[in-house]
């Protein structure tokens, strides 16, 4: 594949590997975005849009996509402020995967029991941008300068064993389900960041007449994403109850109502969230719905 084969196409960046890059083919695959990638290649065309998808590192996202090398990007809201790019994309959608927190942690026998504690002390960690900046501000407020300041020192990975090894007093980290640090001996003592997979472009359009193409990739996803946090409800309820059942089933704009054949009943049908489904059933249930039935949504449009 040659530079030429990508003139005139959206070049949406994709994480070649790691938490977020299957997941992250599976929305592609939601949205329709149907592609070939062959072995060792990090660069495939769309079949069907005028677009090519560019596999690279999570980390490296930001930059291209702020430079506008690339016209999208996927990646963690974590990674845009640790590259201290973010005047440089644009947010677009928060995508609810690959959710994670940025914290503070110390042995579980430590005497540490802030991230106040810790200043002036050995911090390690792999996010050394946002870890400077928190730990700064603490500094700061304690008045510590010189060498008294708190020391951030980056390794690039096993930073669970920084503590154990000698080599910290504490660490900032990414805690996803709290398994590893627990395995290493520690526990969180401040969050410093929650965060989770974004849609991003560049905040400076370099190629306007993408942006039709790049709306309608935003919307697909948009769609994806919104059919993964809601559910359908479906139910029917005497009308004289409706108001009541409603205000537990409002839907995103409204919900669908539907005369039945007996007037005294009406059919509702509402987008609900996913989450919250079970107690909503009960709620309509005590109200007095019947033939209450769920159904999951592949995709749609909000």
């Amino acid at each position: 594949m040659n530079a030429e084969s990508l003139h005139g196409r959206l070049l949406f960046a994709i994480p070649k590997k790691g938490r977020l890059h299957d997941t992250c083919l599976a929305l592609l695959a939601g949205a329709d975005i149907r592609f070939r990638r062959h072995n060792r290649l990090d660069v495939c065309l769309s079949s069907n849009h005028n677009l090519a998808l560019v596999f690279l590192p999570a980390s490296d996202i930001p930059s291209f996509v702020g430079k506008g090398n690339v016209d999208l990007g996927i990646t963690g809201h974590d990674v845009i402020l640790e590259a201290e790019m973010q005047n440089l994309v644009e947010e677009v959608l928060r995508l609810g995967f690959g959710k994670c927190t940025l914290q503070v942690q110390v042995p579980e026998s430590s005497p540490y029991k802030s991230a106040a504690d810790l200043a002036g002390k050995r911090v390690v960690t792999s996010f050394e941008v946002l870890a400077g900046q928190y730990f700064g501000k603490i500094d700061d407020q304690l008045n510590l300068v010189g060498e008294d300041r708190t020391k951030i020192e980056y390794v690039g990975g096993s930073v669970e064993a920084a503590c154990s090894l000698g080599l910290a007093d504490g660490i900032v980290d990414l805690v996803e389900s709290g398994e590893t640090m627990r395995a290493a001996g520690l526990h969180a003592v401040e969050t410093v960041l929650q965060t989770e997979a974004v849609l991003i472009k560049s905040s400076a359009q370099k190629h306007p007449d993408l942006q039709p193409l790049i709306n309608l990739i935003t919307g697909r996803i948009a769609g994806v994403v919104a059919a993964s946090k809601y559910v359908v409800c479906q139910y029917n309820i005497l009308r004289s109850k409706l108001s009541s059942a409603t205000v537990v089933t409002p839907g995103r704009r409204a919900p669908t109502i539907s005369p039945l054949e007996d007037e005294s009943w009406v059919a509702v049908s509402s987008m609900v969230e996913k989450k919250n489904i079970a107690s909503i059933m009960d709620e309509l249930m005590k109200i007095g719905a019947e033939d209450i039935l769920v159904f999951n949504l592949d995709n749609c449009r909000v």
